[in-house]
């Protein structure tokens, strides 16, 4: 039963990079069957088992966070809870699949290729659009997505295929992420999202991150990918869009932001009438139409988004989410913590531009990297890891004692092929 929940859910999570290129009718089909089968099995072994695994912190400020935009609604807006809160319910009820499925290291690192592997569909799906509508668009990108949610997507897929191309146990697997690189640098160029170029600066910093880690042999193949992507970039990035992104600095120095900043200071405005309770979930809108009229739109930024509908009370559980996860990141070992550190960061950087507090990448995000080292701290520091090749002894090099090897990870149960 736990192995068909878990094969469920990492179909949910592959999804997730490419949902609305497979809608039907608006409708991610394929993410909503396989979430609500997969809950369903959660729910059935919890209810013949009658346990469940006892929730982190990161839990618990996610349930009051979604307690607190209900109660904001019913007591100080005596409205309908909006689809919006719905979607937190759901995703409250992901990162609790998440956290009860994928309790070993192999099952967390098996929902990460899950979400690169879905990146790649999207990528692809850019890329040949943009071989089939060269000359008639601008921009491009998978499905007709937002560029700059899709540019993000994307750009979060590129810390994950790095480390997993360093550490999963299986050599294809290993190489088909590291191939990500390129198709997803290239797929996130072609979108032309400034936002998503300064997102993908800060998830390549897994590279340099990492380098010091690397054999002579994989240091030579890691220059190989970076010098790959770039090249693939220069050559097939329209000269259209290279014009653009090449605007960004002077977008951030100007202070505009892709005319953001008018939307930002409305925001502010609203937020200093009610900085306690806020507007409600799905109350930015009317906060600021009185502002900015005809000019209105979204926050454009998650935090404010939060801030402007649930108030400094919404905000604070928001925030305890992150620094839930970040606390649990300190706990893994250098190589793992460095790449947990890069991902969290892309995510936190990838959110500014966006409003994005009810996306699932976002939650799925932060509940893999807190599942990640609580099951490093279960294991008791013993995970299987890729076996790295052997490292040639030179004759004046002095011999030092070689440190005793940690002892492997006997596999529990719950591991999965799939992962």
């Amino acid at each position: 039963m736990t192995s068909v929940a878990y094969a469920t859910l990492w179909i949910f999570i592959f999804s997730l990079p490419w949902e609305v290129v497979g809608a039907v009718g608006g409708v991610a089909i394929v993410a909503r069957l396989t979430g609500a089968v997969a809950l369903v099995v959660v729910l059935s072994m919890v209810a013949i088992t009658g346990q469940f695994r006892r929730l982190h912190l990161f839990h618990i400020a996610a349930l009051l966070f979604m307690v607190w935009a209900a109660l904001d609604l019913l007591i100080f807006r005596s409205s309908r809870l909006p689809h919006k809160f719905w979607t937190f319910v759901q995703l409250c009820l992901v990162v609790w699949m998440i956290w009860e499925l994928a309790r070993s290291w192999q099952r967390q690192l098996g929902l990460l290729v899950a979400y690169v592997f879905g990146a790649y569909v999207a990528a692809f799906d850019t890329i040949l659009l943009y071989r089939r509508e060269a000359g008639a668009l601008r921009r491009f990108t998978a499905g007709g997505t937002d560029p700059n949610d899709l540019a993000m997507t994307l750009a979060l897929a590129l810390p994950m295929a790095w480390f997993l191309g360093m550490r999963h146990r299986q050599a294809l697997v290993r190489w088909i992420c590291r191939a990500y690189l390129p198709f997803g640098v290239l797929a996130i160029g072609l979108t032309g999202s400034r936002g998503g170029l300064l997102t993908t600066i800060v998830a390549l910093m897994i590279v340099p991150l990492t380098m010091g880690k690397l054999t002579p042999g994989r240091l030579v193949m890691a220059i190989a990918i970076l010098a790959a992507s770039a090249g693939v970039a220069v050559a097939y990035i329209p000269h259209t869009i290279v014009e653009r992104l090449s605007t960004t600095g002077a977008e951030v120095e100007g202070g505009n932001f892709g005319n953001r900043l008018s939307v930002w200071v409305a925001g502010v405005h609203a937020f200093s009438r009610r900085p306690m309770t806020g507007y409600g979930t799905s109350g930015f809108i009317p906060a600021v139409s009185g502002e900015l009229g005809s000019r209105t739109n979204v926050a454009h930024n998650t935090y404010l988004s939060v801030l402007v509908e649930q108030g400094i009370v919404g905000l604070i559980l928001y925030l305890t989410m992150f620094v839930a996860v970040y606390r649990s990141i300190l706990l893994l070992p250098t190589l793992e913590r460095r790449f947990a550190l890069t991902l969290l960061s892309t995510l936190m950087i990838a959110i500014l531009p966006l409003t994005w507090e009810d996306r699932k990448p976002v939650w799925f995000i932060l509940a893999a990297l807190l599942g990640l080292s609580q099951a490093w701290v279960s294991a008791g520091a013993r995970v299987v890891r890729a076996p790295d090749p052997p490292r040639t002894r030179t004759a004046l090099r002095p011999r030092v004692a070689a440190r005793r090897p940690e002892p492997l990870a006997t596999p529990s149960p719950d591991q999965d092929p799939i992962g």
